[in-house]
């Protein structure tokens, strides 16, 4: 392995953080996994990340070939290199640059998980050779991330392209961040959930949906569903993907991309869902973007997305010095 070829991916996650050594073309030399365990802190993660990477060594990877790191973490801000009081891992602000030179002296940079999702979709993914997309990250909640002439739009504090709080129904559902009708909690898994229970409660209808318990009801159950032609779980991937759609075209007609792609576990619903984003897109959409936008699935894999997200953040920024 020549030496100017590989980076470390970093993707730090509420459960898991995973990490593994990436080259130029995507290629996975080697990877692994460990739990997060956020409740011992940030620095105790990195150190326990830089004690299994030491005893990849015996592995034969050349660990001098390492040329940068990137990190891929809820709240992640490319500006300061900090982790900024982010949900589901219970920390204030972490400055994840700091920590992480106490074990390597190469370059380090730090983004949010959709961002990172982002330009792996351009390095390695469905927006190879595209200047201007936006990423949609499907999950738990709702990511975003906008590439605008190749480059990631930071904005002025670092943490532009909350996409999932975008308000899409005034006074609506209550989201996490504490206000009320949030795009993520109509669009995401929980989102979801949250549909099929509105739905059962204000319909008489059959459906198998009413015979499963709280704590079964995930969005793959309802998927499951209604491929079996569930009348009310198709309705609940109608009005999600009406939804999705609208603010879909709400952002083409902001920023005019070339296309949108999305990434993640509802994305893999497939044409139950997409077929409807799809719809109300077309409905949408000024005329003037009429069938030029693409709307495309992440050609990511998806078990090693996160990693190859961080990697393709600081071979980015190689590129530019």
């Amino acid at each position: 392995m020549k030496k100017s070829e590989i980076v470390l991916g970093i993707d730090i996650g509420g459960t898991n953080t995973a990490f593994g050594l990436v080259d130029r073309s995507g290629k996975i030399w080697t990877k692994d996994s460990i739990p997060t365990r956020p409740q011992e802190g940030a620095e105790a993660l990195f150190e326990r990340i830089f004690t299994n990477l030491n005893s990849m060594k015996s592995r034969q990877i050349d660990f001098e070939a390492v040329k940068g790191i990137g990190i891929g973490a809820p709240n992640g801000n490319f500006f300061s290199g900090k982790i900024e009081d982010p949900p589901n891992l219970g920390w204030d602000y972490i400055n994840a640059v700091e920590l992480v030179k106490k074990y390597s002296a190469r370059p380090v940079k730090v983004t949010n998980d959709a961002n990172a999702a982002a330009l792996g979709e351009l390095r390695f993914g469905a927006a190879k050779n595209m200047k201007n997309f936006i990423e949609i990250t499907l999950g738990t909640g709702l990511g975003g991330g906008i590439v605008i002439n190749g480059e990631i739009l930071y904005g002025h504090f670092g943490n532009a392209g909350e996409l999932g709080h975008i308000n899409v129904i005034p006074g609506g559902r209550l989201c996490n961040c504490g206000r009320k009708g949030c795009l993520e909690t109509y669009v995401s898994a929980e989102g979801l959930k949250r549909t099929v229970y509105e739905l059962l409660a204000e319909s008489t209808h059959a459906s198998e949906l009413r015979n499963v318990s709280f704590r079964e009801l995930e969005a793959h159950r309802i998927y499951d569903i209604a491929l079996q032609g569930d009348v009310l779980a198709k309705q609940a991937f109608e009005f999600t993907g009406r939804i999705l759609g609208r603010a879909l075209a709400d952002l083409t007609a902001v920023f005019a991309p070339q296309a949108i792609v999305l990434f993640g576990g509802m994305a893999q619903a497939g044409s139950l869902l997409m077929d409807y984003v799809q719809k109300y897109f077309d409905e949408y959409s000024l005329p003037i973007f009429k069938n030029k936008v693409r709307l495309l699935l992440s050609a990511l894999p998806s078990g090693d997305a996160a990693i190859l997200g961080a990697a393709a953040l600081i071979w980015h920024e190689l590129n530019h010095y």
